[in-house]
């Protein structure tokens, strides 16, 4: 057990720091260091760690990727910011657009990719119509942080929390969409609030010009698109049909595949990979349960409101400390065990994705709006925080409470605890 508690702190360690000083680790790394190490030092064997990597989330992930790759080679993220974004001609409106547009795309796509592909444009936009960026980079994390609530394939840690739960994508969606849908309007209506002397009432924007798009290609993606969305809800296998779809892609995107496998996240395949790993040693050696029998003075009090409470406050600090994709490897151990499974799932996927606006390295995607703007806009640590802090209470009290409001509504379903194989 010291073994493997000792490899489970040094590899969350280097994970919540993103990289370790004097030497060339970053993330993924740091997880797939820390699974050879489970291996190497007979935590785990070798086939014990190849079954504890869930399949179903890595395919998930793999089909995801495929298919926003197919839509970025296409355009359609230019070509669709761009025909909502021209509709606007106040600069409040604006800031209303990129929240709005950005939760919206979340919702189905990942938000790292959406963040990542619509911030250059949302930066020409302002640049031309000399307004400060902030205010508009701040929007589009946050919007795509909070819409991602939405799906089970609105973020990383929601494709764990699918694969791992059970849940059919159309019963999470009942009950996060409004919730996230919510927390989006809270945060735009934040920014409006925070920003409307920087941002004048009335005032034209510059009309940036149409973008270049293969409509073939779009049109091809885009019924693809759809039709895996279908098949989401339709209630068939997560992670097949998203392969399916990435290998319709493949079969009639007349683009070569290699091209398309290159703008592939693989290192985020490693890490969540080596996570798994990392995660079945630590449970092997007894540590999920030791940390859930020191959680559950916390966590069980009170009725089931409080509950919910207190979970979400859990995940949101621990997601700030170890990141949301771990602490949801370890927290997923737990839920099977609590009095409403269904509804705790939920709680830890709208905890953890909103937990994503309170520090800058709260989330991946904070990090990529803000390196896309360079030298134009510095946000340190701090001056993150004084913005995220009341996002992420306002929008986790808000969602909660619609959650809870809607449990009544949303019909029970029979979740079976998946475990690794």
């Amino acid at each position: 057990m010291p073994t493997a508690v000792a490899i489970f702190g040094l590899t969350y360690a280097a994970i919540a720091a993103g990289k370790v000083p004097f030497l060339s680790i970053d993330r993924p790394a740091a997880a797939l260091i820390g699974a050879v190490l489970m291996v190497g030092a007979g935590v785990l064997g070798p086939g014990e760690a190849a079954r504890a990597i869930n399949g179903d989330t890595i395919a998930l992930l793999l089909g995801t990727m495929v298919l926003t790759s197919y839509l970025a080679e296409a355009g359609f993220f230019r070509w669709s910011s761009w025909h909502v974004l021209r509709l606007v001609r106040s600069p409040r409106a604006l800031l209303w657009a990129v929240a709005l547009v950005a939760g919206l795309l979340s919702a189905f796509l990942v938000n790292d990719t959406v963040c990542l592909l619509v911030a250059p444009l949302v930066l020409d936009i302002v640049d031309e119509a000399e307004l400060p960026p902030l205010p508009y980079l701040l929007a589009l994390a946050f919007g795509a942080n909070a819409g991602s609530a939405a799906t089970l394939t609105g973020n990383p840690q929601n494709m764990i929390i699918g694969a791992l739960s059970g849940l059919p994508y159309t019963t999470f969606a009942a009950a996060c969409a409004l919730p996230a849908a919510a927390a989006t309007l809270t945060a735009a209506a934040f920014l409006h609030v925070v920003f409307r002397r920087k941002l004048p009432r009335r005032a034209a924007l510059a009309d940036v010009g149409p973008p270049r798009v293969e409509k073939r290609l779009l049109w091809t993606t885009l019924v693809i698109t759809a039709l895996v969305i279908a098949g989401f809800a339709a209630g068939y296998s997560l992670s097949w049909t998203a392969l399916a779809g990435a290998a319709a892609c493949f079969a009639a995107g007349r683009r070569s595949p290699r091209a398309i496998l290159v703008r592939v996240d693989w290192p985020l395949l490693v890490f969540f990979a080596g996570l798994f790993v990392v995660v079945a040693g630590v449970e092997r050696a007894g540590v999920t349960a030791a940390l859930h029998d020191r959680s559950l003075p916390f966590l069980a009090v009170g009725g089931v409101n409080e509950q919910v409470v207190r979970f979400a406050t859990l995940a949101t600090v621990a997601s700030q400390v170890v990141s949301n994709v771990p602490f949801v490897l370890v927290a997923a151990k737990w839920i099977p065990g609590m009095a409403d499974p269904q509804l705790m799932w939920t709680v830890l996927a709208l905890a953890s994705t909103l937990a994503g606006n309170l520090t800058v390295i709260g989330s991946v995607a904070n990090v990529i709006v803000l390196e896309s703007a360079g030298e134009r806009v510095r946000v340190g640590f701090w001056r993150f925080l004084a913005y995220g802090a009341p996002v992420t209470v306002a929008t986790l009290a808000i969602s909660l409470g619609l959650l809870l409001l809607l449990r009544g509504g949303i019909p029970p379903h029979g979740v079976v605890w998946l475990p690794s194989k």
